[in-house]
């Protein structure tokens, strides 16, 4: 999500992600990475006051000379108008009916490159895009004209966009406000308009991710055969294109005295995003904790992703040493750095419960030296996340697979919405409330009851959380190849029905997921109020004593040592038992 300006050369820093709160992650995968052939990418929207809902945009055919309002995704600010185009694509959350998708996360960059008269902000540019692209090349074409036009509102950004067959990482920030006068209509403009840019194609069978930290460095030259630039724009749809670049990326940044070097030696991240300490330990570590989890040579970057070695630069994609499913994919978003040293539930921060977060600031102070609190992919302030699963075997409406879910990934349940429905669940639907407005049987205040209930013994209550959330999601996955099966053979004599059927599935499911949640809500805080933990038996019911009348016996689970001593190391003698108790 986008964040605001506090400095005017800072990337990502702790004080910059303190004071904001908006901060995301995507992990990207290609087909040829997959277990059974499709692409993914992920989403976390992670921000302190995006409310969680699943967006939906029907089909629509308009009139000639129809126009757009432009809305800032972020604070609804009225940017302007564009021209409509005659026929946009059906949307649900990040997807269209053709199985492209879009996620993003920001880097914000150099900041004085965000242009004030721009009409074109980063979330307009994801579901215009979307709404008018058949593949992943068409939306990035259709992202470097809409900013080229119109310019670009936002500050720097890292794009995802994939389709069936391919995933590309996409990064762009604009080129600030260049005030000029027309001399004719007397009327100001901004001469320098529109953004730098740079996009590569994710090879088959790698993987890739960016989280709030510029990762594209160098790139092939401009050569029409796998590499060109926007000046031959329309050749990104030859196949063989892997790179494609804005004409002006290397010389922009001659003009504006960031770079001196050879066009061969040009980085686009270090460049206009360059990398410090905090870009590296809170958003590098997030990338590099999910390619490390498929390939053991990742611990040789642990280093980098700690901020303490800045040159040893973690590359833009790695081949996995093994195939990744789309489970894996939700369990990659639920990262709190286990396994490592920096594990979020094993330091005192944790308190005596294991509690994976840390309330902000991201960093704090104490006797004049700075600290930092970790920063896992995982995290409380989630607004929404997805998983977008792209099929290239089977038509579009039954191949794209949008796994979507509300709140804090490590405590919520990605459910199923085909690609080519045409409704969401109601629970999940725009409207059921706000960051201010609660609502009964809204799916963002559901899972809320349950996670912030959960911070309180995480210990504890994440252990039947996890029970819930991977029974929902297995039976999920695996009835996948029923419900694709069933659709495919009425997509075959009637697509519409295929369609309805598709929509029935999805939708109930959605709701079946809010209505289990509020169970889980109710039966946690049955099980673990006021402290007490209270006996289950193996069918999961509570046990009474036995003469029915209260629960039976409740234990009482004590805190671990290191808490007791870090509580007599402060207290002394205060809280001690003397030996010698008296007494009759």
């Amino acid at each position: 999500m986008r964040k605001l300006a506090v400095q005017i050369f800072t990337l990502v820093s702790f004080a910059f992600l303190a004071d904001t709160g908006w901060a995301c992650t995507n992990f990207l995968v290609t087909r040829g990475a997959s277990t059974d052939g499709s692409t993914f990418i992920t989403y976390s929207a992670d921000s302190h006051y995006l409310f969680g809902e699943l967006y939906f945009r029907p089909a629509a055919d308009y009139p000639a000379g129809t126009m757009m309002k432009i809305y800032e995704w972020d604070t609804g600010k009225y940017l302007g108008e564009i021209p409509q185009v005659g026929h946009t694509y059906s949307v649900v959350g990040n997807m269209n009916e053709h199985q492209v998708s879009i996620g993003e996360t920001t880097y914000g960059g150099r900041l004085e490159l965000q242009d004030s008269t721009a009409l074109i902000d980063y979330g307009s540019l994801m579901y215009i895009a979307l709404q008018r692209s058949k593949s992943a090349r068409e939306a990035i074409k259709v992202m470097a004209e809409l900013v080229e036009q119109y310019g670009y509102y936002s500050e720097g950004e890292s794009f995802s966009v994939a389709d069936k067959n391919e995933v590309w990482i996409f990064e762009m920030i604009g080129k600030g406000t260049n005030l000029k006068v027309d001399k004719k209509t007397k009327k100001s403009y901004n001469a320098d308009k529109g953004a730098v840019w740079v996009a590569i194609r994710i090879p088959d069978g790698y993987i890739s991710g960016h989280a709030n930290q510029a990762r594209i460095t160098t790139f092939p030259q401009e050569n029409l055969k796998n590499s060109i630039s926007s000046r031959n724009l329309d050749k990104i749809f030859d196949p063989g294109v892997e790179v494609v670049y804005s004409s002006d990326v290397i010389d922009f940044a001659r003009t504006k005295g960031y770079y001196t070097g050879t066009n061969e030696d040009f980085s686009f991240s270090d460049t206009y995003a360059p990398l410090d300490f905090g870009a590296a330990r809170a958003c590098e570590i997030r990338v590099w904790s999910f390619f490390k989890e498929v390939n053991q040579s990742m611990w040789d970057y642990f280093d980098y992703a700690k901020g303490h070695n800045l040159k040893h630069r973690m590359p833009l994609y790695i081949k996995p040493e093994r195939k990744i499913s789309v489970k894996d994919m939700m369990n990659f978003m639920r990262d709190h750095l286990e396994g490592t040293e920096l594990d979020m539930r094993k330091d005192p921060g944790a308190g005596p419960h294991a509690m994976p977060y840390r309330w902000r600031p991201m960093e704090w102070k104490y006797e004049g030296k700075e600290y930092v609190n970790e920063r896992a992919t995982a995290t409380q302030q989630t607004g929404f996340s997805f998983v977008a699963q792209a099929r290239n075997w089977l038509p579009d409406p039954i191949g794209g697979i949008f796994w979507f879910s509300v709140d804090d990934v490590a405590s919520t349940v990605y459910f199923p919405a085909y690609c080519g429905i045409t409704a969401v669940p109601e629970s999940y639907a725009e409207g059921k409330g706000d960051m201010l407005t609660y609502c009964d049987h809204c799916a963002f205040w559901t899972f809320n009851k349950v996670s912030n209930f959960a911070y309180l013994r995480y210990d504890l209550m994440s252990q039947d959380i996890k029970k819930v959330q991977d029974e929902l999601e297995g039976r999920f996955i695996s009835n996948t190849q029923v419900v694709d099966a069933t659709a495919l053979k009425l997509y075959e004599q009637n697509q519409s029905e295929a369609i309805r059927f598709l929509t029935d599935y999805s939708v109930n499911t959605g709701d079946y997921v809010v209505t289990r949640w509020e169970k889980l809500f109710q039966f946690l805080l049955l099980k673990f109020m006021d402290g007490n933990v209270k006996q289950v038996d193996e069918n999961g019911q509570f046990i009474y004593n036995e003469y029915h009348q209260c629960p039976a016996r409740v234990s009482n689970p004590e805190y671990p040592d290191w808490w007791k001593k870090a509580v007599i190391d402060a207290t002394g003698d205060k809280l001690l038992v003397p030996e010698n108790k008296g007494g009759h």
